[in-house]
């Protein structure tokens, strides 16, 4: 599968985030021209330190995707597109929704035109997210389950995944969307308490304070190690007419939110799971309990969640716990040349590719 990316000129919106940039990594290590689109917009989880493993392989374009007159020519010639950018935060969306709509539904239909005007017919996988079915009806949760999202962000990544579905079905573009339950893994962007518990269950365990559970805790999840994610990210990217456009990606186990915690606190030192009772404003827009039906991604992707929990545990507390300095407390907002680590990674302004 890897073999299908040398040589291929590829772009990852959200590249320096937690997934884009585990992405890009895998995709220089597979011998592809990688290109990075990010804003660095604070509080979306952009960081310079994910991408220190290959800061002397991928090309950096500091842009919000929706400024598409800024890098319009990086898209010519393009052979695949994946597109991670935007804030995944559903209660920061509930505070500010006129954010949430610019950076995930605005920005998107623009970069999705540039798209067609620049590398029409290209493939564009797009990070999607579990979010928008709201409540379910049912359990496990397939592609067919009615969409109700809770929350403006729920809205508005639907949104953006009906422009990429609109755009293929006219046959201006190539687009595959993922609907992913709650990833972690090595990069995860676990300073940011507003893009979900399991950033702040690792984070708890790291600093050796309780895990807050909140209510009992019996709601249930589907947590997916990045790597898994990737795969079927590189999958899709390679994939040859699939039948269907829409999958879900979630992991292999189906666990309580209380079952989640304590497998965290026991494979760290001096944390434990402590419930307490249950914000109102979170409340409100919690989805009860989810777990993927991923048949249809098993079936036409041949992809498998492989990663069990309690392993994806272990591999992503050693990754924190040896880079803690870069994930506690992250320097994002310093320029290239501060970063020691980063001095040499090739990077562009956007006025520099226009």
């Amino acid at each position: 599968m890897l073999s299908g990316y040398q040589g291929k000129a590829v772009i990852v919106t959200g590249g320096l985030g937690f997934i884009g940039s585990n992405l890009a990594i895998q995709l220089v290590e597979a011998g592809a021209d990688v290109t990075v689109i990010d804003s660095m917009v604070s509080g979306c989880g952009a960081n310079w330190c994910n991408l220190a493993q290959v800061r002397n392989d991928v090309r950096v374009i500091v842009s919000d995707i929706g400024s598409t007159d800024q890098f319009a020519r990086v898209l010519k010639g393009v052979d695949v597109v994946f597109n991670l950018a935007g804030e995944i935060s559903h209660s920061r969306s509930m505070e500010d929704p006129e954010r949430d709509l610019a950076l995930n539904t605005l920005s998107q239909l623009r970069f999705l035109l540039a798209c067609r005007e620049h590398c029409p017919g290209t493939r564009v996988v797009y990070a999607g997210t579990r979010q928008v079915y709201g409540q379910q009806e049912s359990l496990p949760v397939d592609e067919r389950h009615p969409i109700r999202p809770l929350d403006f962000n729920g809205v508005h990544k639907h949104a953006a995944a009906q422009y990429h579905q609109l755009l293929t079905r006219r046959g201006d573009l190539d687009c595959i969307i993922l609907r992913l339950s709650n990833v972690y893994g090595p990069r995860m962007a676990i300073h940011l308490a507003h893009q979900g518990f399991l950033g702040v269950y690792f984070r708890m365990a790291l600093e050796g304070k309780p895990i807050l559970v909140y209510g009992e805790g019996e709601q249930l999840r589907d947590p997916v190690h990045v790597e898994d994610v990737l795969d079927a990210f590189l999958r899709c990217g390679t994939a040859r007419e699939p039948r269907h456009r829409i999958f879900n990606i979630g992991g292999s186990q189906a666990l309580s939110l209380k079952e989640i915690a304590r497998t965290i606190a026991s494979s760290s030192r001096g944390s434990q799971a402590l419930h307490v009772p249950f914000p109102e404003e979170l409340r409100s827009i919690d989805i009860g309990s989810y777990y993927s039906d991923t048949l249809r991604a098993q079936r036409e992707l041949g992809w498998m969640p492989g990663v069990l929990f309690e392993d994806g545990v272990r591999d992503a507390l050693a990754y924190f716990s040896e880079h803690s300095k870069h994930y506690l407390e992250p320097a994002t907002h310093l320029s290239v040349p501060e970063m020691e680590t980063l001095r040499h990674v090739k990077t562009l302004r956007a006025s520099s590719v226009s």
